[in-house]
C-alpha cells in the first residue's frame, strides 16, 4: 500500500485486481444504463469479425478493428461525462449542455473515422 495524500492506496497485484473489478463494473453499468453503448456494442459484434475476415494481412485487420474499439472507448468517456454533469445538477445550464454536446461530437467523429478507415482499406 502506498500513502497518497493521507490515504492508503493499494499497489501491485492488489491494485490490478481492484482496477479490473472497477472496470468490469463500469462496463456493466454502461451496458445496463446506456442505449448508445449497447447499440455500438452490437455494431462491434458485426464490425470486428468482419474486419478480421476482410483484412488481407495483420495491418489491414488492425486498421479495420481498432477504430471500432475507439468508438466504444469514446462512448464510455461520453457516458461518464453525461453522468457527471447529471450528478452535478439536472437544471439546464449552457456549460452542461456544451459538455454533453462536445462528448456527443467526439462519438460522431470516432464513428466517422471508423467509416473512413473502412473505405480507405477496403477500396481496392
Amino acid at each position: 500500500m502506498n500513502d497518497v495524500g493521507g490515504r492508503l492506496k493499494p499497489a501491485g497485484f492488489t491494485r490490478i485486481f481492484r482496477a479490473l473489478g472497477t472496470s468490469a463494473r463500469g462496463l456493466a453499468g454502461a451496458f445496463r444504463e446506456e442505449a448508445a453503448f449497447r447499440q455500438e456494442l452490437a455494431l462491434a459484434l458485426v464490425v470486428i469479425p468482419l474486419g478480421l475476415w476482410l483484412g488481407r494481412n495483420g495491418i489491414e485487420r488492425a486498421l479495420l478493428v481498432a477504430p471500432m474499439f475507439l468508438v466504444l472507448v469514446v462512448e464510455l468517456i461520453n457516458s461518464a461525462i453525461e453522468a457527471t454533469v447529471d450528478r452535478i445538477g439536472l437544471e439546464r445550464h449552457t456549460l452542461s449542455g456544451l459538455a454533453k454536446d462536445i462528448g456527443s461530437a467526439a462519438v460522431l467523429l470516432s464513428l466517422l473515422m471508423l467509416a473512413v478507415v473502412w473505405l480507405l482499406v477496403l477500396w481496392r
